[in-house]
């Protein structure tokens, strides 16, 4: 393969038992916002749960840890299943779960509760998303990378969206008021059971296989690590920037909601431009040129203030986005017929190992020293990626 060609064309999967339904390309990307939502909701709600329940900003990093047990690192055993048994209840329930427990945690009776109820919500996501990656560009022969992107781009813009909406809730409804947001993922459930078709059936074994992971393995990892690496960036910010920029900068609880939908917003766009950049000059370029232009930006909003601070944290989450729809696609090129399987360990297990994590850790060195110490530390990672990037086959 040449850095100017997206890896080798994708198989043609069996579709006989599926026709082609364009709905359900919708529903996926429909679904991936609604779920995402909630996963960055959690941000918005630590500064209102550490004042309610009294919390240390190392509990609300093990918050945040659990969250991303849940709803990320379990991914690969959703993905197993969805492989072998393809029911879409894996991904009509997501939003209804996802959306009941997150939107109530204000009725928590206390700390355990509140770990509780993150860990079933993040269940409810973390069955979603390998089985809707997998599907979503499944009938595709050519442009999948722009193609993901646009589904990938969709949950991403549900992490922007989630942010203001809950910042909006937060201050017409208070804490306790913000159950009314499970409403669009209850409501999205209903429609999904009623309309959402069966997953394609591709002929791959019902049985486990990891032949073809261990056969993949080597650039499997390559492409793990660098997920790995720019999540630890993306859940730490997700996590902490509204109490950041509400603790150090001065900001409303509102307006750091909406900063951090700013930041996720830049996201959405970089998962865009990414997923059309990896088609025209190939997915090793993306990939290097996200490596090399995030700490730098990063660095004028950590160190900068006013409004070119707020212009480089929107611009960073950009460049730190492009590669997203390019590490999936790679991968499931690779390993064709564990598309699901891969497709979690490159969008869940990654992220959610990082949150798992740093998320405490974190917190942690919050609690010691201070949140701006953590992000000084935090936008020196990207440049790991400067050269596991380089490492990747031309």
């Amino acid at each position: 393969m040449t850095s100017s060609s997206p890896l080798v064309e994708p198989p043609v999967l069996d579709t006989r038992q599926a026709p082609a339904y364009p709905i359900s390309l919708v529903l996926y990307c429909l679904g991936h916002l609604v779920v995402d939502l909630y996963s960055a909701s959690l941000g918005v709600l630590q500064p209102a749960l550490i004042a309610a329940y009294g919390l240390t900003l190392t509990k609300a990093g093990v918050l945040g840890g659990v969250l991303a047990l849940s709803s990320s690192i379990l991914q690969p055993v959703y993905g197993i299943l969805a492989d072998r048994f393809h029911s879409r209840l894996f991904s009509a329930l997501a939003p209804a779960v996802a959306g009941i427990f997150i939107s109530s945690l204000g009725w928590a009776g206390g700390y355990g509760w509140l770990l509780a109820m993150v860990f079933a919500g993040g269940m409810g996501m973390a069955s979603f998303h390998p089985q809707a990656a997998a599907n979503a560009t499944a009938r595709l022969t050519r442009n999948r990378a722009q193609a993901m992107a646009i589904f990938i781009c969709s949950g991403t813009a549900g992490f922007a969206i989630g942010p203001a909406l809950f910042s909006f809730s937060l201050e017409t409804w208070g804490l306790r008021g913000s159950w009314v947001v499970a409403i669009p993922g209850v409501a999205l459930t209903l429609v999904m059971l009623a309309c959402l078709p069966p997953p394609v059936r591709s002929e791959r074994p019902r049985s486990l296989d990891l032949s073809p992971l261990k056969t993949a393995w080597k650039p499997l990892m390559l492409l793990f690590f660098l997920v790995f690496n720019r999540s630890i960036v993306q859940v730490i910010f997700t996590q902490f920037l509204p109490l950041y920029l509400r603790t150090h900068r001065g900001f409303t609880l509102a307006a750091a909601g909406y900063a951090l939908a700013a930041f996720m917003t830049g996201a959405t766009l970089g998962g865009l431009v990414g997923g059309n950049l990896a088609d025209r000059f190939g997915g090793r370029r993306v990939i290097i040129w996200s490596a090399f232009g995030t700490t730098p930006i990063l660095a004028v909003f950590v160190f900068g203030t006013g409004v070119w601070s707020v212009a480089a944290l929107v611009a960073g989450g950009l460049i730190l986005a492009l590669t997203i729809p390019v590490n999936i696609i790679m991968a499931q090129r690779l390993v064709p017929a564990q598309a699901g399987t891969v497709s979690a360990l490159m969008m869940g297990f990654a992220w959610g190992t990082a949150g798992l994590i740093f998320i405490p850790l974190a917190g942690r060195i919050a609690d010691q020293y201070s949140l701006h110490r953590a992000f000084c530390l935090l936008i020196l990672v990207p440049l790991v990626s400067c050269f596991l990037s380089l490492r990747l086959p031309k």
